[in-house]
């Protein structure tokens, strides 16, 4: 009764870690900082002992560098390695760096095969080499299986807990052996049929296992056609499937179609996340591995190729205006209106180019169907230009007192919007066809269109107009 006490009284000691707003609270994140000065591991035990690991990676994150291992090794057994998989790949690298191997062997001997993947890939190979030493060796083999598929595929996304049966195993032998077999995945949805060589037969759901008759035997309920994915096969590819015939698992083979593992939904959520925020960073002209623990020098490394074809693109714009300099000092209102028309061309490119980015990763966008978008995207442009020539064709007129001058920004802004539209659907179209990714690499070209086409269209129109020459 005592020890039942304490234990209560301890549970109340420990803080809520997390505000309304969802984040780490600042005092929350200041205890914890204390009991890690004070080396006091017993109170350190009550405050994130039974954290979730998603809230132990915040406050992981939410720490001081220095801070971070000494939490680990205070907590010793207690800590839960899978929050590693829950923070920045900077952040885990720092904390990796600073922890001894065989507390990193002891700590992934308890996570799930993915996990502890996802912890050692980043790791140098003679510190994974050291690593994978310490493990038993059915563990050691399957983690360096599963760290020698390439990177980012469904290999190194599985996990190999999972369950195999023979054919000839009845249901009833099947729930027997749920019942009495103490080693099993802690969450399972389905069970595999697998042949003496392991070879995948099919599959069956746990809801369909428990519905049959006990001397049914598996092979007669099985999914003989349960999608499978090869073990090599990219991670998005493997997202795109579940997104596409809403799966919760998906089996795992060799190229001997031998079963070696199992993707879970949990895992491609993850996937999902990643590639679209890649795709986000990308975009904006920021790498997709660049996070908010980086270092300044990391993050100039990764910017200043994109901000270099920026300027490019920048000089080039100039280069035109350069042409038309003679008309610009005549027409001390061209200058004043010529940022209005590349700006409406650029943010017209951008919105264009972000749907047809967006469009070519998911696969909605492809060459069944590319001309009739292209078309769609023109008309866009040609109806949003005409209704913003008719806007700033009336303030021009009305701001300057020349009502011509309100016809040639019209004519140019017809011009731009519809150069945008087909520019921002046509360069991310070329760049995949060139084998490019069109979302690194279309920004800089999309804005070198609307800035070139916006400038040139308007004032060479004012020019040729106004007889400027």
């Amino acid at each position: 009764m005592l020890d039942q006490q304490e234990t209560n009284h301890t549970s109340a000691d420990a803080p809520e870690p997390r505000g309304e707003d969802g984040a780490i609270r600042s005092e929350y994140v200041q205890e914890v900082t204390t009991a890690i000065d004070a080396a006091d591991a017993t109170r350190l035990r009550t405050l994130v002992g039974d954290l979730h690991e998603s809230d132990l990676g915040s406050l992981l994150e939410a720490l001081d560098p220095e801070a971070r291992p000494r939490l680990i090794t205070l907590m010793g057994a207690d800590f839960d390695f899978s929050a590693l998989t829950q923070v920045d790949d900077t952040v885990r690298e720092e904390i990796l760096e600073e922890l001894t191997t065989k507390t990193v062997a002891e700590g992934v001997r308890e996570l799930d095969s993915d996990d502890a993947v996802w912890i050692l890939q980043d790791l140098p190979k003679d510190e994974q080499t050291e690593i994978l030493d310490q493990l038993p060796s059915r563990e050691r083999l399957a983690l360096r299986r599963n760290l020698d598929y390439p990177e980012e595929s469904a290999g190194r996304r599985m996990q190999d807990e999972f369950i195999a049966v023979p054919p000839s195993w009845t249901v009833g032998r099947v729930m027997d052996y749920l019942s009495e077999t103490a080693e099993l995945p802690e969450r399972f949805l389905e069970l595999y049929v697998v042949d003496p060589g392991y070879r995948l037969l099919g599959a069956v759901a746990l809801d369909r296992l428990l519905r049959a008759k006990r001397p049914i035997p598996v092979s007669n309920i099985m999914d003989e056609e349960r999608r499978r994915v090869r073990a090599t096969e990219d991670q998005e590819e493997v997202a795109r499937l579940f997104e596409r015939y809403d799966l919760v698992a998906v089996p795992v083979v060799d190229e001997q179609d031998r079963l070696v593992g199992v993707v879970t939904v949990d895992d491609v959520v993850d996937v999902i996340e990643e590639e679209a925020e890649e795709d986000i960073k990308a975009l904006g002209g920021v790498t997709g591995d660049e996070e908010l623990s980086d270092s300044v020098w990391t993050i100039v490394r990764g910017r200043f190729p994109w901000l270099l074809a920026n300027l490019m693109t920048a000089l080039l714009a100039s280069w035109v205006i350069r042409q038309f300099e003679g008309s610009l000092q005549k027409m001390v209102a061209l200058a004043v209106l010529m940022p209005i028309v590349a700006s409406m061309g650029g943010n017209a490119g951008t919105q264009t180019m972000t749907v047809a980015v967006r469009a070519l990763a998911t696969r909605d966008l492809s060459r069944a169907n590319a001309w009739r978008v292209i078309r769609r995207e023109l008309a866009v442009g040609l109806l949003n230009g005409m209704a913003f020539a008719l806007i700033m064709g009336m303030v021009a007129a009305a701001w300057f007192n020349i009502n011509d001058l309100g016809l040639v920004i019209a004519l140019a802004m017809v011009c731009v919007l519809a150069a945008a539209a087909l520019g921002g659907i046509l360069i991310p179209l070329l760049l995949m066809r060139l084998g490019v990714d069109p979302a690194v690499s279309s920004g800089p070209f999309v804005t070198t269109v609307t800035d070139v086409v916006g400038f040139f269209s308007f004032l060479s129109i004012a020019t040729l107009w106004f007889g400027l020459r």
